[in-house]
């Protein structure tokens, strides 16, 4: 997807510890308008940044992190450094931890995640609408917001807010799918820095397009509506259009 000018939609920014660092903006939504661009990043875990990293990341003028890891997760790996002007908000969205034996080739990879992301639409709907009520602030903004691999966890609150802004599923699917590139990428790191790690499964990396595509869908017909869901999950109904107030132009 390219905006009207022609350029890039989706630009990302360059990082030696980051993998999965993305602005979300610059993609049609409602009436046409454009999703803004430096109000919505998203990525995997920004708790390795440091020096160059770090710079760049403070230079992108983020005023808030928020962070969908479980407590476990952030107790082990830590946070995005601090510094001044950061909100950091820790949103842990209640869901069960991915059993790797429940995957099989004849459910479809796509089918599998579609499924887990409506698990974590179920047990983290209270989570999941408190982030979005985060990004619907316009103050807060710059957010980035984040999980382990920047895919999943965060690929759904990208993908609830997106839709609420308008964007068609094509184009969110699309954004979702560049994670697998990021996962190889990720790989490729860890392999390098922590040789003894053993490889992750593939569900643990890949971003089918056809995931989310369902995943959307089906929420639609189970809730109506992506603002029903986030309504019904406890998002305050005035949040929408804030939403699309301060992230559309």
């Amino acid at each position: 997807m390219e905006d009207v000018d022609g350029s890039s939609a989706r630009t990302a920014a360059v990082f030696e510890t980051l993998f999965n660092f993305r602005d979300v903006g610059g993609v049609p939504g409602l009436d046409g308008r454009l999703v803004r661009r430096e109000r919505l990043y998203r990525s995997d875990s920004p708790h390795r940044i440091d020096g160059v990293d770090r710079q760049a990341f403070q230079a992108l003028g983020i005023r808030t992190v928020v962070d969908l890891r479980r407590p476990s997760e952030v107790r082990q790996h830590g946070r995005v450094p601090a510094y001044d002007g950061l909100v950091y908000q820790h949103i842990h969205p209640e869901h069960a931890f991915w059993e790797v034996s429940g995957w099989s080739e004849e459910v479809g990879l796509g089918r599998w995640l579609a499924d887990r992301y409506h698990d974590l639409a179920s047990t983290g709907s209270a989570g999941l609408a408190a982030a979005v009520e985060v990004i619907a602030d316009a103050e807060a903004a710059p957010v980035l917001v984040h999980c382990v691999a920047g895919k999943d966890r965060t690929g759904v609150v990208c993908a609830l807010v997106l839709s609420v802004l308008g964007v068609a599923d094509e184009d969110i699917a699309e954004d979702y799918a560049r994670s697998t590139a990021a996962s190889a990428r990720f790989s490729e790191w860890l392999a390098s820095a922590m040789p003894g790690e053993p490889p992750l499964p593939a569900p643990f990396l890949a971003s089918p397009a056809e995931a989310m595509t369902l995943f959307l869908a089906e929420l639609r017909d189970r809730h109506g509506s992506v603002p029903d869901y986030l309504v019904g999950a406890g998002l305050p109904p005035d949040r929408i259009e804030a939403l699309r107030t301060h992230l559309l132009h």
